[in-house]
């Protein structure tokens, strides 16, 4: 830095640090937390952590800019002073732990103080920051001297909690017995090492050692699930999971954010995506609770497929939505979901009333049924890579959203989830036993979300996606309510004022009162699927399943929804502490 340099930027680089740095502690004292609420079985507490680590990131970039306004005076807003920030701060970052962190968290107060559309690169970080290498997470290694049992003992005895485990004896075992299973009768010889990242890795009612096997001849990723039984059974192990397909659903985007506390979250995520090579960079750091950086990667890795390819942005696959425009690149497995400006009846919502919506799955526990859905603001992409009808339809529909800076379109707001086939097309294209499997596992998708106090709101198949696994999940969070805010209703006989329901019965009953009874007519489905539903999940179309769910939810019972089959036998609700 130069002799002239504005007095006020060492200040002002201190204050951008001592934020993120203030932000980070608490990320980590909330997240550390989540340890003590395993031990405790206090679910409800750890719920509360999800949305409360996630308001942190927005309530220190808030403060920050506050305290540049005074640092900064009448250069606040001066590109130039900004430049020279962004090159101070910079040096003075580089080579520290987990570095890019610290430059999103500038870039995020930038986009602040400009109200930036795309990228300004003149005042922010845009090269991604050199990797970590695996040297800077600790792990703890065991070399395996002997049997199989002896090993897992020792990795369950290091990662022990205040409350002991029911019987380490046997968990040593039942870890033994899977890593054999899966690697032949020789497995004993063949294993060198194990190999854990040093921290437990917390989720909903679970905790979960992540590790790999060192053998002579490969690395096998390992991942033992522990669940905590109460005081009588203590902890056991809940599942060992020993192939990337089963770990991958674990590290899923469809599930919540984990509590994992390891010394360099940059190399935790590059351990992950060694064992995970098929996994994006940037849904590993969303799913360890990192969700700006998770953004930031994301918005790298699109952009970088933008520049080396050319297909054309088109609708995404599926019936037109009444409250989003959805849009796609073929070739890249996102959508993109843009805010109409007026919703047409039947919809009664507000474009505030889907914005908190989409917040409020954003803070939920998603139980592997819930897509993680990104917010952008200023989004910037090249105009020329829209097709026509699609330029047409943001126009007309989404002109208050939707502007134009030179070649390209800015969206004030774009939601941007992963791509999934919709059920309705899924159902259409897949011969009757794969078409029936996916109706029943869209039934469990109902009950899955009821457990976990979600009601969707619109059941119809069109708003229900199937993943590349074949796992059905609901997309379409317009009007989503919590099952607890909801009121379940037997449907009246009909008379001469009201001969049928309709939607305006719903308004004039109350704006959440729901009537099972009518749900059978959004399976729109041929006579066999329909009833297969109706044999395995016709309770879903009964006021009083609905009432029982939200009684137990009041009384402060969850479901465990579980990522995995068990490998031991544990208890199908817990209790709120």
């Amino acid at each position: 830095m130069s002799s002239d340099t504005p007095q006020p930027i060492a200040p002002a680089a201190e204050h951008i640090h001592q934020g993120f740095e203030q932000y980070n502690r608490q990320f980590r004292r909330i997240t550390n937390r989540a340890r003590r609420r395993f031990e405790q079985r206090d679910w409800k507490g750890q719920m509360a952590d999800i949305a409360a680590r996630i308001e942190l990131y927005e309530y220190w970039v808030r403060r920050t800019v506050k305290a540049l306004k005074t640092d900064l005076g009448a250069t606040f807003s001066d590109h130039n002073i900004w430049s020279s920030l962004r090159e101070y701060y910079g040096l003075r970052i580089s080579a520290m732990p987990d570095a890019g962190f610290m430059k999103t968290f500038f870039n995020s107060i930038t986009r602040r103080v400009f109200a930036t559309r795309g990228v300004d690169r003149s005042v922010e970080f845009v090269q991604p920051p050199p990797e970590e290498g695996l040297e800077s997470l600790v792990m703890r290694r065991y070399p395996a001297w002997d049997d199989l049992e002896s090993n897992a003992a020792r990795v369950l005895k290091d990662f022990r909690f205040r409350r002991p485990y029911g019987d380490a004896a046997h968990d040593a075992r039942v870890i033994a017995k899977a890593i054999r299973d899966a690697l032949g009768g020789d497995a004993d010889q063949r294993c060198l090492r194990f190999e854990f990242i040093d921290t437990h890795f917390f989720q909903s009612t679970r905790a979960y050692l992540v590790g790999r096997i060192k053998l002579a001849d490969q690395t096998q990723p390992v991942v033992i699930a522990l669940r905590n039984d109460g005081d009588r059974q203590g902890i056991r192990v809940d599942a060992v999971l020993l192939s990337a397909e089963q770990i991958g659903v674990v590290f899923s985007y469809t599930r919540s954010y984990y509590f994992a506390d390891p010394t360099s979250v940059v190399a935790a995520v590059q351990f992950l995506h060694d064992i995970l090579p098929r996994k994006p960079i940037d849904e590993l750091y969303t799913v360890l609770g990192r969700l700006r950086q998770g953004k930031t990667e994301r918005y790298r890795s699109l952009m970088s497929h933008l520049k080396q390819t050319d297909d054309a942005i088109v609708h995404a696959a599926g019936d037109a939505g009444l409250v989003m425009i959805v849009f796609t690149l073929p070739s890249f497995n996102l959508v993109f979901k843009i805010m109409r400006d007026v919703f047409k009846p039947p919809k009664t919502t507000t474009q505030s009333d889907v914005h908190e919506s989409y917040r409020l799955v954003s803070r939920h526990d998603h139980a592997g049924r819930l897509i993680d859905t990104q917010h952008f603001r200023n989004l910037e992409l090249p105009r020329a890579r829209f097709s026509a009808a699609l330029q047409t339809e943001l126009f007309d529909q989404a002109g208050q959203s939707v502007g134009v800076d030179g070649e390209h379109l800015v969206f004030a707001h774009a939601y941007v989830e992963r791509r999934v086939r919709p059920l309705n097309l899924y159902v259409r294209d897949v011969d009757e036993n794969e078409a029936e499997r996916v109706i029943l596992d869209y039934g469990q998708c109902l009950k899955d979300l009821a457990e976990t106090n979600i009601f969707a709101g619109d059941l119809l198949l069109k708003n229900f996606g199937v993943t590349s696994s074949g796992r059905v999940l609901f997309y379409d969070y317009d009007e989503v309510m919590l099952v607890t805010d909801c009121q379940f209703y037997e449907l009246p006989e009909p008379d001469d004022d009201y001969p049928l329901m309709d939607y305006s019965t719903h308004r004039f009953v109350s704006a959440n009162a729901i009537f099972p009874e009518e749900f059978i007519r959004f399976l729109a489905l041929p006579a066999r699927l329909r009833q297969a539903f109706m044999n395995h999940h016709g309770d879903l179309l009964t006021a009083s399943y609905w009432r029982s769910v939200k009684q137990r939810l009041e009384a402060g019972e969850v479901a465990e929804i579980v990522p995995y089959e068990r490998q031991s036998t544990a208890a199908q609700r817990l209790t709120y502490y």
